[in-house]
This record gives structure tokens, C-alpha cells and sequence, in this order.
């Protein structure tokens, strides 16, 4: 125990001793505690990249509706394409089977649900 007050009581001494701890004491605020923080910093950048990876996709996402929309407004057998497959639309002599892969509309027991 004395052992221990002797080292306390030489590091107390020590007239540098306060400028380590305020620099360390700094270091820590700057580096990680603070909202302007080295770390936060990092995180930032961090987000940003992956926002530019879905700004990216946005963008391109735009370019293809785009397209579409030109073609829509220049073609009229591409918009009939979009009637047709998108909202099952027919002509006046024509009929359209819908098949689907649903589990649910598939006989049970002999009756359907």
C-alpha cells in the first residue's frame, strides 16, 4: 500500500502530468464524443456513399420510365402492349384467360374456396 501512495504521490508531482490528461481529455472529446467527432465524420462519409449508390439507382430508374414514356407517346401498338398485359384489357372480340400459379385457387376436397 505505501508502494502505491509513493507512485500516486510522484505521479501527482509531476508538473506535465495535467497537460497529458487535458490533451488526452481533448483527444477523446474531438475524436469520438463531440457531433463534429472524427468517428461521426467517418459515419457521415459512410452514408454518403451509400446514398449515391441509391441516388445512382434512382437516377437510373428515371432514365428507363423515361424511355418508356417517349415510347409510349410515340408508339401507339406500345401502349396497346401495356393495356393488354398490365390492366387485361381486350378488344371487343377477343377473350382472355387469366392462369395463375396461386395455391389458393386450386380445388380442395373437390370443392373450390
Amino acid at each position: 500500500m505505501k508502494k502505491l501512495k509513493s507512485f500516486l504521490g510522484r505521479i501527482a508531482r509531476i508538473k506535465a502530468l495535467k497537460y497529458v490528461v487535458v490533451a488526452l481529455f481533448a483527444v477523446v472529446l474531438i475524436g469520438f464524443v463531440d457531433e463534429s467527432s472524427v468517428w461521426h465524420h467517418f459515419q457521415n462519409k459512410q452514408r454518403i456513399g451509400e446514398l449515391q449508390v441509391e441516388i445512382d439507382k434512382y437516377v437510373e430508374q428515371n432514365k428507363r420510365n423515361l424511355e418508356r414514356i417517349r415510347m409510349l407517346d410515340s408508339d401507339p401498338k406500345a401502349m396497346e402492349k401495356i393495356a393488354r398485359e398490365r390492366y387485361f384489357m381486350k378488344a371487343d372480340d377477343e377473350d382472355i384467360f387469366v392462369l395463375s400459379d396461386d395455391p389458393r385457387n386450386t380445388l380442395t376436397n373437390g370443392t373450390a374456396e
